[in-house]
């Protein structure tokens, strides 16, 4: 996005039903963009934030996920999220942020591992009916990306991934949110 970039205020509906608003008027945001509904590579990435989101949050940081799939069918998949997840199967916020699709993001070796780890770690719930079969709505081959957004619009932070999970852990997201704070 560059640099001197403000979000103008607005207000997200969530997978469901709630609202989000971004900027936060007194938290920064981590809005990280992600695939579609039930990705098992980006579940991978969101159990690592629920595993430590009270860390997060106790750093001031609001968590909201955009994936390019409609609300409905995101609705399965992250009921037991402790956070803001939106849908955008127009892929509208995708192309306000300059978040791509490339081939690369399934066809680099670095993805390779995390793609065989989500696909085992989800495999069992789906066919034990406990979590419904992913469909790629809008593709399978979006990057993610990160952006720190700042109580006034700023985006102070930001990581294009070049591959299916190449994102922000939650320690480089830490350490960002924790340099922001010394500052001010």
């Amino acid at each position: 996005m560059g640099d001197d970039v403000k979000i103008s205020e607005r207000e997200w509906e969530t997978a469901l039903g709630a609202a989000v608003r971004v900027p936060d008027p007194h938290r920064l945001v981590h809005l990280q963009f992600r695939r579609f509904a039930g990705c098992p590579v980006c579940n991978l990435h969101l159990r690592s934030i629920v595993q430590r989101h009270d860390e997060i949050a106790a750093h001031g940081v609001v968590e909201v996920a955009v994936f390019h799939s409609s609300a409905a069918e995101l609705r399965p998949h992250v009921e037991d999220l402790p956070f803001a997840v939106v849908g955008d199967p127009d892929k509208a916020l995708y192309r306000e942020f300059g978040v791509e699709s490339a081939a690369r993001s399934l066809l680099d070796p670095r993805a390779w591992g995390a793609i065989v780890r989500g696909v085992v770690r989800d495999l069992g719930p789906v066919l034990r009916g406990r979590r419904p079969l992913p469909k790629p709505e809008g593709g399978r081959l979006g990057l993610p990306a990160d952006f720190l957004i700042a109580p006034d619009g700023s985006v102070v932070a930001e990581k294009r991934g070049q591959h299916a999970y190449d994102q922000w852990s939650v320690d480089e997201l830490l350490t960002h949110a924790q340099s922001l704070t010394r500052k001010n």
